[in-house]
């Protein structure tokens, strides 16, 4: 009994220990186990990313391929192997309609608008063009009048690109349409200034707006063809060459000389008629004056003379002696010497008797 007893209690206890080893070691399992799954999961969590990162880099690399923009200032052609597929303009004109439906172009399609666009990859190509207005500066040339005056001419012009399609089948870009509008506007500028006379070119502003709105209109004729429309032609300046210039400024120089010469001329004799009143009216003044100074003089004369005369007739022994007076006053001088006869009336006074 017993020896069961301590069997059953022997057995229970092994149980227990077997189930504390068994805890035991599944917790050391799950121990090891468990940073195993983290990694796994951040591995994959890693494999995402660096996916989404290509793709993302893909789509970036790939979709300009794909498409292409335009802008508010832009319109575009898209050739595919050299031919035009399609152009995307601001608007449908008649002008670009009638091109499509030429033979030449009547796969090519027309789209409005602005904004993102498609294109087969590595096909087609896209070349933009400005709609906007474009400025061409002419070079200064030199022209002849009806007159056979010589003139340096420098002007400008304004134009569009109006018809996409035209212009990039004709010029292909704005500095070969630059080098056709300047031959064209050049040969009809010289034609119509060569039937306008200089004074008119450079003075009557309205005949040369009439002249230039005519040129306008025949270059327009002649550019239709290339896409292109000129809006406005302005003459900027216009000058006389160069040796015309100084033979101007030495005739100039020359007809200053000459008019300073008449000027300096014409003082001189006006400055001799002055000199010539003034020396004639003083000389009148002065002939005015001396006669009337000896009227003066002769009046008091007279009057000295009368009264000498009352004089005379009150005390005609002090009148004789007041004028020998006067008379000695005159006569004798610092070391005179006179010879005399004493019996003299001039000695009368001196001698004392």
């Amino acid at each position: 009994m017993d020896n069961n007893n301590s069997n059953i209690t022997f057995n229970i206890t092994n149980q227990s220990q077997i189930d504390k080893s068994n805890n035991t070691m599944n917790n050391f399992k799950n121990t090891q186990t468990s940073p195993n799954s983290n990694s796994n999961k951040e591995i994959k969590a890693f494999k995402k990313t660096i996916i989404g990162i290509v793709i993302l880099l893909a789509t970036l690399i790939f979709i300009p391929s794909f498409t292409f923009t335009v802008s508010e200032t832009e319109q575009a052609v898209v050739t595919r192997f050299g031919e035009v597929t399609k152009i995307i303009v601001d608007e449908k004109t008649h002008d670009i309609e009638s091109t499509v439906k030429r033979t030449k172009f009547k796969n090519v399609k027309i789209l409005e608008g602005k904004g993102l666009f498609f294109k087969v990859p590595f096909l087609d190509n896209v070349k933009k063009y400005d709609n906007r207005l474009l400025t061409y500066d002419t070079d200064p040339r030199e022209v002849i009048t009806k007159d056979k005056k010589k003139l340096i001419l420098d002007n400008n012009a304004q134009w569009i690109i109006e018809n996409p399609l035209l212009f990039h089948t004709a010029m292909r870009n704005e500095q070969t349409a630059h080098t056709r509008l300047d031959d064209i506007m050049f040969s009809k500028m010289n034609e119509k200034i060569g039937q306008t006379e200089a004074h008119m070119l450079i003075s009557d502003k309205a005949y040369t707006n009439e002249m230039l709105d005519t040129i306008i209109k025949e270059v327009n004729k002649s550019v239709k063809d290339y896409g292109i429309k000129v809006i406005d032609i302005r003459i900027k300046r216009t000058d006389l060459p160069s040796e015309n210039s100084k033979n101007i400024f030495n005739r100039m120089k020359t007809e200053r000389e000459q008019k300073a010469k008449q000027y300096r001329s014409e003082g001189l004799e006006e400055a001799q008629k002055i000199k010539s009143e003034a020396d004639k009216q003083a000389k009148i003044i002065e002939a005015k004056a001396y006669a009337e100074a000896e009227k003066i003089k002769g009046e008091g004369d007279a009057e000295a003379t009368r009264i000498y005369n009352e004089a005379y007739n009150k005390d005609p022994e002090f009148y004789e002696f007041y004028k020998t007076l006067q008379t000695y006053k005159k006569t004798l001088k610092n070391n005179t010497k006179i010879i005399i006869d004493s019996n003299s009336p001039f000695a009368k006074y001196l001698l004392g008797k």
